[in-house]
């Protein structure tokens, strides 16, 4: 097996672990990790051989893009303090403990090596800890606040990691050089991601093609990468800031093929990428083997106390960090998603998986420093940030599951039930609205008026079906079963067409162009 039929292997494998994920309740991310160890103690698959330099370019940009499209702006803004209480502060006094310890502990490890390999453990991975949310029904504020941390961490960890590497690299360090590094790297990366992100919205309107525009989606995310750290910027909050941007303002409300197809495509990137990233997990097992021949002992002691560490300093920072946001909550009566009890607290915590940016920071130091001298301690430190991912991997994303059903922590379904309620009365407000407006300006009859008007209730109806009184919603019942029938009856014409239309195909003489644009004609019909 060469290196090319390893990646379709692991493409493969990214596919069919959701499936298997659900059926045996068991996270995709852990499956992913599993079978990479698996083709990693086998014969015929060769040893992973990716340019560091490439690890982090080729894996952040699509899935920090991926992941900022389920979150918004507006929802960082509000939930501020507890993001950055953990993006930020956490990640700095992680850092800080595990450079510490690690220093202690491994002979001759150098205190800039010893910094990158505590900058690159310590952002909590929330790719396994959301998609086990998602299977749980965890309460949407702690999903919230686990996506935040999760954007927003990799953002100053890899910042702290870059300077780690540089100072390990060169064998120079200046704090106060350091710290204008760093005001400078965001302020670039900031006028970057929002320079880029300007230009390619109005590059999509000129484009106007749903096909295009998504294709140009995939390629903003790499390009802010690149600009930003050739500017001496940081490449991931480039793309953070590019994605936020165009969350915001690239789709407008009547864009429904670019959505819809837009959503698809990226669910398609996201999922084999961190399928792949957690497939180099256990792929990695080749070189850790390699690494610990002879010292198996003394490398996993090593790697099961950072693990601690790492684990540790999460639950003390939690648990008064917790206790000080409600306080501030409570005196200020914001708008705030925090946990609400001890118990989503420790679900918080034990969601502190590592995982895709730990893997590509770990894969990404340098092989060799400015002097032309291996990277000092490379192989020990790869060995133990792997051994910490797989650790938090398998212990805690096994054990997620049973930890959330023995605490009995569930959303809050009436809360949500209430803002469903919410924008499906605003939105068929709306709709009437509109409906008015009409009505000003052209004449139309009344019986149309009155179909129209109760379609408008039905947008709401058809949301929230509580919004109704129990007359109008079991008239919406009867009148939901016979659209169903009517949907049902419409499903089986227009298949008929298409399978009528797919068998002209083969037909002498026929143009497949002309084919393929009537069935994506029928295709769309049966969308709507």
């Amino acid at each position: 097996m060469d290196q090319l039929a390893l990646l379709f292997a692991l493409l493969l494998g990214a596919l069919v672990s959701v499936p298997v994920g659900d059926r045996l309740g068991v996270p995709a991310p852990v499956l992913m990790t599993l079978f990479g160890g698996v083709l990693a103690v086998a014969d015929f698959v060769p040893n992973v051989d990716i340019p560091p330099e490439l690890i982090l370019p080729g894996l952040l940009p699509p899935l920090l893009y991926a992941a900022v499209r389920r979150t918004s702006w507006r929802q960082f803004a509000a939930n501020k303090r507890p993001i950055l209480t953990l993006a930020v502060a956490l990640v700095f006094v992680t850092m800080v403990c595990v450079a510490l310890v690690a220093h202690a502990i491994v002979p001759g490890l150098s205190v800039a090596a010893a910094v990158a390999l505590g900058a690159l453990i310590a952002p909590p991975d929330p790719v396994a800890a959301t998609s086990v949310a998602g299977q749980l029904g965890l309460p949407r504020r702690l999903v919230s606040i686990l996506e935040g941390e999760g954007l927003f961490n990799d953002v100053t960890a890899i910042v702290l990691y870059h300077v780690a590497i540089a100072a390990a690299v060169s064998g120079l360090f200046s704090p106060w050089r350091a710290g204008l590094a760093l005001v400078l790297s965001a302020v670039v990366a900031v006028a970057v991601g929002l320079l880029l992100g300007w230009g390619a919205n109005r590059l999509m309107d000129l484009l106007g093609d749903p096909t295009l525009q998504i294709g140009l989606t995939l390629l903003v995310p790499y390009a802010s990468y690149v600009l930003a750290e050739k500017l001496q910027g940081s490449g991931v909050l480039a793309v953070l800031t590019t994605a936020l941007y165009l969350s915001e303002y690239a789709t407008g409300a009547d864009d429904v093929m670019t959505r819809l197809a837009g959503h698809t495509f990226w669910d398609i990137i996201d999922t084999l990428v961190t399928g792949v990233a957690f497939g180099l997990i256990g792929l990695e097992l080749h070189n850790a083997i390699r690494t610990a021949s002879g010292r198996w002992g003394e490398l996993l002691g090593w790697a099961a106390a950072v693990a601690g560490v790492v684990i540790v300093v999460r639950l003390l920072w939690l648990l008064p960090a917790t206790w000080l946001t409600k306080r501030l909550h409570a005196r200020r009566d914001v708008e705030e998603e925090i946990p609400a009890s001890w118990r989503e607290t420790v679900v918080m915590w034990w969601s502190g998986m590592r995982g895709v940016a730990s893997v590509a920071l770990a894969l990404a130091i340098p092989l060799e420093t400015d002097a032309g001298k291996p990277f000092p301690d490379r192989g020990e430190i790869v060995f133990i940030a792997f051994g910490v991912i797989v650790a938090t991997l398998v212990l805690q994303g096994l054990t997620l599951p049973w930890l959330v059903k023995r605490l009995r922590v569930r959303a809050d379904a009436e809360r949500e039930k209430e803002y469903e309620k919410d924008l499906a009365v605003r939105a068929a407000k709306a709709a009437k609205r509109r409906l008015r407006e009409i009505e000003q300006v052209e004449d139309l009859p009344e019986e149309l008026s009155e179909q129209m008007l109760r379609q408008a209730f039905d947008i709401g109806i058809r949301i929230s079906p509580d919004m109704g009184e129990e007359e109008r919603r079991e008239a919406q019942h009867q009148r939901a079963k016979r659209l169903k029938r009517i949907r049902r009856i419409q499903g089986e014409m227009l298949s008929a067409a298409r399978h009528e239309v797919l068998a002209a195909r083969s037909e002498p003489g026929m143009d497949p162009e002309i084919v393929d644009r009537i069935l994506r004609h029928l295709d769309v019909r049966s969308l709507r």
